[in-house]
This record gives C-alpha cells, structure tokens and sequence, in this order.
C-alpha cells in the first residue's frame, strides 16, 4: 500500500491526547458500570435479606454470583472481541449490562434476582476482558498507564456512586431503584462506542490497514509517528502468520509462559489481597465488630471515597514512577494495615477510640492497596501479553482476577465465622505478602515501552526483571 495514499494527521481536528482522552472515558464507562453494580451490593444486601428473608449463605450466594457471571463472560469475551472486534464488543457488552440491571431490578424473588445478577456479571467479565486491552491498543507508549487506568479511576466512580446511594438511600429508596438506575450509564456506553474508532491492531489482523492507520490518526498528532506504529504492527501480525503463533494453542509456548505467569498470578493477587472483598462487605463486617447499621454505611462511603481518590491520584503517577515501584512500595503499608485492624479487632470495639483506629486501619489499607497492585491489575493485562494471544490471555487474565475475586468474596462471612473477623484479616494480610514476593521476582516493569517492544523481550528471554542483569542468565 503506497504510504501517500493514506489519510493524514489533520491539523483542524482535536489533538491527539484530546481525542484519546475522550475515547478512553468513554469507554471507561464500563468501569463505572462493574463498579457500581458489584459496590452497589454492599448497600442493598441488607435491604434484599430483610425483604426475602435471606440467610448468610444466601447473602452470600446473591453477593457473589455476579463473579461466577463475571468468569464466564470474560472467557466467552475472547471469541467474541476476535470475531467483531473490541468496539463492536463493547457495545454487545454495553446492551448485557442494561438488559441484567432492568432484570435485577425487577426481580419478584431471590432466584430471578440471582439470575439477574449472573447476567450481569457476564457485562463485568466482557468488560474487564476488552476495555483495557482496547484503550491500550489504542494509547501512545508513554502515556498507556495513565489513558488505561482511566477505566480504574471509572471503577471508583461507580463504587463510590455506590455507596452514596447505600448511605442515601438506607431505609428510604428501594434496592430496586438502586439497581434499575444503572441503565442510565449502561445506553451512555452503547451509544457513546458508536462515534469511537475500531483497534488498530485488530483493523491489521484483519488486513484492513488503510482503516487501522485512519483510526491512529485519530489519536495521534504526527504522521511520521502514525507511519512508523503501522509498520511495527504489520511487521508483528505477519511474523505471527509465519510462525502461527496464534490463539489457544499457541499459549502453549514457552516463550509466552513468563507473561502469562506475571499476568494471571497479578490477576489473583488483586484480588487475593482482598480490596473487593472489603468494599462488597465492609457494613456487614463492621456491623458484625460492634458499629451500629448507619455507622457501618458511612464507613463504607469513606472506604469507597478513599479508593476513588487514590485511584485518581495514582493515574497521574503510573508513568512518572512505574507500575512495578508502586506495587513493591505500597503492599507492604496494606498488609501491617491489615495485620494492625486484625489486632484492633480481636481486642474488641466497644470504645470510640477502638472504632476509631478500625477506621484508621481500613483507610491505611484502601490507600496503600489501591494506589499499588490494584493500580496495575487491569493495566498488566492489557500490556504484556503479545497480539497473537491477547483476546485469549486477556481472557484468562480476567478469568483469573474474578474466580479470585468469586473465591474471596464466596467464602468471605463463612470465613469471618469460622475465624472471627480479626482472623480472616490475618489471611488477607498474608496475601498482600505473598503478592509483594511475586511481583518482586516475576513481574516486569513495562513503563513507557511499546506494546511490541514488550513481546520482543519475551522473545528474547529478558523479559523478567532479573533476566537482562550481568551475570545471569537470560532464559531462552
């Protein structure tokens, strides 16, 4: 194709960053929507126990059945973002998550409310599965981390949307009401996806190239620059051809194992250090450690807060400082926070000073949790992998992060029972070790590096943190 013939950076349009900016908030709306409906239960579940008369292991089967949806529609997600296409997938995504928030809403007992929320659930896992791979594909090198970790920043807007109307709405609007109104976001998705441009990357594989270099123009302010990404990703997908180095079986290579350690296994400490967790049931814990129902709600709206503006704060500071720094200097501050609101607990809240420091514990491990591994959770996965596998370990990756999530939040109150609420915050101290040592030894750092540069050091075997250092060995 004779490079002239191709459309050109016009100077009249929005710059670049602008227009990639409002690509990635739009699309980050997905975010908000996983965020609101997942948090959205924290407030409501007392109010559905109350009305259909739910027991604990029925609390948790409503709570957590949106993970198990979510597994399933991040699996099924992959076929469907090859076939069509990340913005054609997204908006799919976009009419599920109406139809299952009209469907929870409505619901006439547990059992369609259930069902409802497995639907939805399938909306969280397509979206956690496509959008950040979509706005990666789509965002310069150096200002990846920032532009994907829109979509985290989306995810605390709708958890703290959540807990607004948890605090608002206690005793005086329905949890029907605070489910329906998400289908309000849910059509500002489907009908925003129609005005933004395909992935380059997915427009090459399909040897749509003149299209792909029409979408990057878009969101690019150089020609020169737009070229020169065309002719890195040609030069990937048609080595990929050759090689056949596609789709499931080709995550069987060798090559590929060290990302897909370091993505799956940050994909389960996201969740295994137990953020989710502690927003889906921090007024039930807390309710169960002493503090009255209103109390409980506020504190959750304060967690809720933390955790938006952290995530806020952290997005300005991923590609100044890098994704791997973050994480090893913050887990460490999440599990002795952790480790101090296990030791507060099992002394007992009776005093305001002994509520006050559970509060002081939460918000140290919000702050310290969020503004590190949850940071990187979404953005990891939308990096490392290489073109010819990324529907599918994107796929995975998020697979991973909800059955970890399905794992946690499944067993979080029969847990709580059979340790005490000071015990099961021991566990999850343990995990945000645990999650400090893994992203120590297998974890790269991929700041400010292209999408394809990240698959050449896989090729190369120096892809892990240790492998380019004098005098080891780089792994073929």
């Amino acid at each position: 194709m004779n490079p002239e013939s191709l459309p050109l950076v016009d100077d009249a349009k929005p710059s670049g960053k602008v227009y990639m900016a409002m690509v990635a908030t739009v699309a980050a709306i997905a975010g908000g929507l996983y965020g609101y409906d997942t948090g959205i239960i924290a407030g409501a579940l007392p109010l559905i126990a109350r009305d259909f008369g739910l027991g604990y292991r029925a609390q948790e089967l409503v709570a957590a059945v949106i993970l198990l949806g979510a597994v399933v529609g991040s699996l099924c997600s992959t076929r469907l973002s090859a076939s069509i296409g990340r913005r054609h997938a997204i908006m799919v995504v976009a009419t599920i998550y109406a139809v299952g928030v009209v469907a929870a809403s409505l619901s006439p007992d547990v059992q369609w409310l259930v069902l409802s929320r497995l639907v939805l659930g399938i909306a969280v896992g397509g979206s956690t599965q496509i959008v950040p791979a979509y706005i990666a594909e789509l965002a310069e090198a150096d200002r990846r981390g920032r532009t994907v970790t829109y979509f985290n920043v989306s995810i605390g807007v709708g958890i703290l949307l959540a807990a607004i109307v948890g605090v608002a709405g206690d005793d005086l609007v329905s949890w029907r009401w605070m489910f329906g109104v998400a289908v309000v976001p849910s059509l500002a998705l489907l009908f925003g996806m129609t005005r933004l441009p395909f992935s380059p990357r997915w427009l090459v594989e399909q040897d749509r190239v003149r299209d792909a270099h029409a979408a990057l123009v878009k969101v690019r302010d150089s020609d020169e620059a737009v070229r020169r990404e065309i002719a890195e990703i040609r030069d990937t997908v048609e080595r990929q051809r050759r090689e056949s180095a596609q789709g499931w079986r080709a995550m069987r290579a060798r090559w590929l194992r060290p990302a897909l350690i370091a993505g799956l296994g940050v994909a389960a400490f996201t969740q295994l250090t137990g953020i989710e967790m502690m927003i889906y049931y921090t007024p039930t814990f807390l309710r169960m450690a002493g503090f009255t129902s209103s109390a409980s709600l506020w504190a959750a709206l304060g967690v809720a807060l933390t955790y938006f503006s952290v995530t806020f704060a952290g997005k300005l500071l991923v590609d100044r400082v890098g994704r791997r720094p973050l994480s090893l200097c913050t887990l460490p501050v999440s599990a002795a926070s952790l480790a101090m609101l296990a030791h507060v607990l099992a002394g007992g809240v009776g005093t305001p000073a002994q509520q006050g420091w559970v509060i002081a514990c939460l918000v140290g491990f919000m702050v310290f949790n969020s503004a590190g591994i949850q940071l990187i959770g979404w953005l990891t996965g939308s990096e490392i992998y290489p073109l010819g596998i990324r529907d599918q370990a994107t796929g995975m990756h998020a697979a991973m992060l909800w059955g970890s999530n399905l794992l946690l939040t499944g067993t979080a109150l029969t847990m709580t029972r059979w340790l005490g609420i000071g015990g099961a915050m021991w566990v999850y101290a343990g995990f945000n070790v645990l999650a400090w040592g893994f992203i120590f030894v297998a974890v790269p750092e991929t700041r400010g590096r292209s999408l394809e540069d990240i698959e050449r050091s896989l090729k190369a075997g120096t892809f892990l943190p240790w492998a380019a250092r004098p005098g080891v060995a780089r792994r073929r």
